[in-house]
């Protein structure tokens, strides 16, 4: 997908703003807390967490209940699918974490039942480690042939009945899917299986201890509450205290969830008298807001104005599914003052967009994609037999669809970029070295070029000493305000970001120069977790027995790791990569010693994934 997010500042008049500020925090906001509540609540939640699915409905059902509520009641009907569209967002992606945790400690205290020492792996199969390796060596070649082989062998190993097959498979695994003829470590046995109890215990505090989404509290009670508890009561234990003090340490939101346009045909653009942009909002037609947006974005505002001018002098004879907006999102953008919050924090209106729209090529691209998916829905539908009104009804409007899917919006010529598929560049994110890029043809094996990061900033690279010694600086400050019991926020300015974009503008113009056809960059998921364990297991090994030592030199390596926003990179990457019609892939960053050899092997890796996937 090429579409991108773009945002402006909306101005309209003070009882307009003073009457979506109460509509906002005072109906919507409450609404969706209670449904983030109610659906806590429901009997059948547990269940819902273990398979991350949200049953479809649910949410739509609950909130009908509420909507005679006086509470909540007088808000436009786009409010009501607002919080409902929030809702499922939240929870689906809280049900899909608690999944992704307990599907992965599952995973873990398998591997730990597997992971066994080779004197335990004798002892469990009674025989000779020589017979072990002859038993692994005659099932190796059996699962050679699957895409995946360890996991073929975790299949094997769950459905064999033979324990000294179950053996085999376990030596196998321990060795990373190979024969190993070495004499086993016990030192490196014990650290490794360490990790893995390690991890275990973290999954499960993870778990025990996630938080069900509670929605945004605009006031400070909450915060009083739980003063008051502690000022009157002796917690139970130490994770009721470190709770208690979270809570105090948080602070309450100052502004209310946004309001989802979900359609492109919910805003109505128009010109005032001076020329300036306005825009007026489905359920507020009432009111009217003043665009103030930055000059390198106008073209993107007009643009919307424009598509709707046409579809308005041409008698709705276009498709709506053309228009360059997507969706919208109304929101209030935080600023500290003390005037009415109304009046102190700012409306600001986020768009998303398909860059594609912008040119008369990549028009045609979408046009043909949505004129095939429809159809061939046509097509089904007229299959079946004895079809009701609606079902009529329903082809009748497909057909009117695919009619003005035909009349495109006048656009632009502007050649759609094509790179080579065997051609990728990936990029290698290490602690010293926070990119380091290279290009591969995949169907050789062979490296283009390289660019490190200096490379890569030019004339700028003074800039990432700079951010560096700010985050050393900001940390030091932190560390001397905490000793001393002060209030100290110390916030960084925005070098690290504009850092980001500047290494993801070479990025693509390196791409581009070299007509790559994806881009490869590392998948993070879960990448501090890994991390943190392995170090954990580290401090254990290295400093026995002093738990202040370990925290220590744990403490230290966190320094140094979190220093730079991998994610953030790897966001500015994929946005501009979007911007130019070039395909993002995702792989998880191989262990090497040098980035050079990390990069080159994400993008055989990624390329080699793409084949098995065909």
């Amino acid at each position: 997908m090429s579409v991108i997010t773009i945002h402006c500042r909306l101005v309209a008049s003070e009882s307009t703003r003073h009457q979506l500020w109460e509509l906002m925090s005072k109906k919507n906001t409450p609404l969706i807390n209670e449904l983030l509540w109610q659906v806590s609540q429901q009997p059948e939640f547990e269940d819902w967490c273990s398979s991350g699915r949200l049953p479809s409905g649910i949410v739509g059902k609950l909130c009908n209940q509420l909507k005679t509520d006086s509470r909540y009641e007088g808000q436009p009907s786009r409010f009501y699918q607002s919080a409902l569209t929030h809702v499922e967002y939240i929870y689906k992606s809280y049900l899909r974490l608690q999944r992704r945790l307990r599907w992965q400690l599952r995973g873990q205290q398998r591997w730990l039942e597997m992971l066994k020492s080779d004197p335990e792996l004798v002892e469990l199969a009674k025989t000779t480690l020589e017979s072990i390796r002859q038993n692994a060596q005659q099932i190796l070649p059996r699962h050679q042939s699957s895409l995946s082989l360890s996991q073929s062998l975790f299949d094997a190993y769950d459905h064999s009945l033979d324990p000294q097959e179950q053996v085999a498979i376990a030596f196998l695994l321990k060795n990373g899917c190979r024969l190993s003829e070495k004499e086993e470590d016990p030192d490196k046995f014990k650290l490794r299986r360490r990790k893995v109890e390690i991890r275990i215990r973290r999954l499960e505090k993870q778990i025990e201890g996630s938080r069900q989404p509670r929605g945004r509290n605009l006031t400070d009670e909450p915060w009083l509450n739980t003063l008051t508890t502690m000022a009157s009561t002796i917690p139970k234990d130490n994770q009721q205290a470190a709770q208690w003090q979270a809570q105090l340490l948080s602070s309450s939101k100052s502004v209310p969830y946004p309001i989802d346009y979900g359609t492109n045909e919910d805003l109505y653009w128009h010109k005032d008298s001076n020329g300036r942009l306005c825009v007026r909002f489905n359920g507020l037609s009432e009111h009217t807001f003043k665009l103030y947006c930055d000059q390198r974005q106008l073209h993107w505002f007009e643009r919307f104005y424009e598509d709707q001018q046409v579809k308005k002098q041409c008698k709705n004879q276009h498709s709506s599914a053309l228009f360059t907006l997507r969706s919208g999102m109304l929101a209030w953008s935080e600023r500290k003052g003390k005037q009415e919050p109304w009046n102190n924090h700012r409306l600001t209106l986020y768009c998303s967009l398909d860059t594609r729209l912008w040119s008369a090529e990549g028009t045609e691209q979408i046009r043909q994609e949505k004129a095939t998916e429809v159809a061939q829905i046509l097509t089904k539908m007229r299959e079946k037999k004895d079809l009701t009104k609606n079902q009529e009804a329903f082809i009748k409007r497909k057909e009117s669809t695919l009619a003005r899917l035909n009349n495109p919006f006048p656009r632009p010529n502007q050649p759609l970029y094509q790179g080579q598929s065997h051609l990728l560049l990936a990029v290698a994110m290490t602690q010293e070295k926070p990119a380091t890029v290279a290009v591969v043809n995949a169907l050789t094996g062979k490296v283009i070029t390289y660019r490190s990061t200096k490379q890569l900033l030019g004339a700028n690279y003074h800039l990432l000493h700079r951010q560096r010694k700010q985050k050393e600086r900001l940390s030091h400050h932190r560390h001397k305000t905490s000793r001393l019991d002060t209030c100290y926020k110390a916030t960084e300015s925005e070098l690290g970001e504009y850092i980001d974009r500047l290494l993801a503008s070479a990025i693509i113009q390196v791409a581009m120069s070299y007509q790559v056809g994806s881009i490869v960059i590392p998948d993070l998921g879960n990448i501090r977790e890994v991390v943190q364990t392995e170090m954990q297991a580290k401090a254990e090994h290295k400093i026995p027995g002093c738990v202040e030592a370990q925290k220590e030199y744990l403490k230290q390596y966190r320094m140094s790791v979190h220093r730079w926003s991998y994610a953030r990179l790897c966001d500015c990457i994929s946005g501009q990569a979007k911007k130019n019609n070039l395909f993002i892939e995702k792989i998880k960053q191989p262990t090497f010693p040098h980035p050079t050899n990390i990069a080159k092997n994400m993008a055989l890796l990624a390329y080699q994934n793409r084949k098995n996937e065909v």
